[in-house]
């Protein structure tokens, strides 16, 4: 039975209690028969409140305050040196850190104080530290997104909600061409990748918009060779709204989401991201018209070299033996074969593909391919242009350039490797540890990271030792030689 709530309750109590105190024995029962059939009392208990009316709320009283000022400013003290972390770290943290400040001198607690703030609860620090969090621009953390609504009407569909679909069922994701900067306006790509077969298409977007999206979807669904059956999205705003939402209804369109923060969800777009946009034009940053207009021919003509002359692999099971994963993968394929042998391609799309794949030249396709990036390069590093050379003789580059060992014109620039992004622990040392390998050639890793701890005591724990490995390996390289051994 649904609960009626506090103030329904009081208005049905005050609308009934004058007439059940005013009425006759027979009409009481029939009053009460149904006042408690509705608020699911006990028949005396409701006798009792008809007669009484609804129940006056206590009065309020001034909450006694528990912790002093001293106490308050000691959390705001601890807070500070803890570097401002959330209540129930910092209650984890309190007897730790107030024992370290006392015994370096930084602070000196009053017997009560300290017994105050080692009871303080997680819940009271955070209310204590409120005001002042609001007052130095902190806020709460958000986890929500926004249009809660609207995202749960759409449904979740995962890796595993694709068993054997027709061809039409498309998933979508946006690359972002901002080179190292996210900041500004910026050129994406709006990848869409057929699950069945690995068609793929691509449309160059000026900037990440709702209306920018359908208007891309109209203009590459007239060149599949299937019917838009489904639409698969991440959880980017830029799809979920109500303007995708809507194209999507009017067009019969099944519209889906993945789970945030879970990629593999949309594993056949993630990869084609990697496969086909970035492999063609790297990781530059692109903006403005110019590199817009060469983006969309470039994608114009990569999507019938990518579809009709790119063979894939696609997984078909994967099973687990323990620790040892084995996948089954069919034949490679291009998406023009694996459209043209589905049955569920109608014979006239089976006929039109067939007869396109027939007057398509791949080396023709390949040279256009090879101008336009060199075009879209030189427009993003403001470089001069270079001018587009026949087709015979762009094959007979193709014929030599395995003496160079590297394709013709490729601009790929993937981020390096090698990058560090974190402090190199041993930069102070380096030059003593080589001094080291020097010596003794054949040192351990193992060996070497307990000299390495001899020498500067609690510097470098045993945390630091596959680290050390690898280092050891290089130097040992550089020495001329040799296997690093643990």
């Amino acid at each position: 039975m649904r609960r009626v709530s506090m103030a329904t309750r009081d208005e049905l109590i005050i609308a009934l209690s004058q007439r059940y105190s005013e009425s006759d024995r027979y009409t009481k029962g029939r009053i009460l028969d149904e006042f408690v059939a509705i608020m699911g009392y006990h028949r005396k208990h409701a006798m009792r409140v008809l007669r009484t009316g609804p129940s006056r709320p206590s009065e309020t009283y001034a909450r006694r305050r528990v912790y002093d000022r001293a106490a308050l400013e000691a959390i705001v003290v601890l807070w500070e040196a803890s570097d401002r972390v959330c209540g129930k770290r910092l209650k984890a943290l309190i007897p730790v850190l107030v024992e370290a400040l006392e015994r370096h001198g930084h602070l000196k607690l009053e017997a009560s104080v300290r017994e105050a703030v080692l009871a303080m609860s997680a819940a009271t620090i955070d209310r204590t530290l409120k005001p002042i969090r609001s007052r130095n621009g902190q806020r709460r953390r958000s986890r929500s997104w926004g249009m809660p609504s609207l995202r749960k009407s759409i449904p979740v569909r995962t890796l595993t909600d694709w068993p054997n679909p027709t061809p039409g069922f498309l998933e979508a994701d946006f690359v972002a061409h901002c080179g190292p900067n996210i900041g500004g306006r910026f050129i994406h790509t709006l990848v869409l990748t057929d699950v069945a077969s690995g068609w793929t298409e691509c449309a160059a977007l000026l900037q990440r918009d709702q209306h920018m999206v359908t208007a891309a979807l109209d203009r590459l669904k007239a060149g599949l060779p299937f019917p838009i059956l489904g639409l698969d999205t991440d959880n980017d705003s830029t799809f979920i709204n109500e303007t995708v939402k809507s194209y999507c209804a009017a067009h019969r369109i099944e519209f889906t989401r993945s789970r945030p923060y879970r990629k593999n969800d949309q594993a056949f777009v993630e990869q084609k991201n990697g496969s086909v946009v970035r492999r063609l034009v790297g990781y530059r940053r692109f903006e403005g018209t110019g590199v817009l207009h060469h983006l969309e021919v470039l994608y114009k003509y990569s999507r019938l070299f990518v579809n009709f002359f790119q063979p894939s692999f696609k997984l078909i099971a994967k099973d687990r033996e323990g620790a040892l994963i084995r996948k089954r993968y069919l034949s490679p394929a291009t998406p023009c074969q694996r459209l043209l042998a589905d049955p569920s391609t109608l014979k006239r799309r089976r006929s039109k593909l067939m007869r396109l794949q027939g007057l398509l030249d791949p080396v023709f396709l390949l040279r256009e391919i090879r101008y336009r990036q060199e075009r879209i390069i030189s427009l993003a590093d403001k470089a001069p242009l270079t001018e587009i050379v026949p087709t015979d003789e762009f094959f007979a580059q193709l014929k030599a350039t395995w003496h160079e060992g590297a394709a013709v014109s490729r601009p790929i620039d993937a981020p390096s490797k090698k990058t560090r992004f974190r402090p190199d622990p041993f930069e102070a040392c380096e030059e003593q540890l080589r001094g080291w390998v020097r010596a003794a050639p054949l040192i351990t890793g193992k060996q070497l990271l307990q000299r390495l701890q001899a020498t500067y005591p609690g510097a470098y724990p045993d945390r630091h030792f596959r680290t050390l490995l690898r280092r050891l390996k290089s130097w040992r390289e550089e020495l001329g030689g040799g296997r690093e051994r643990g």
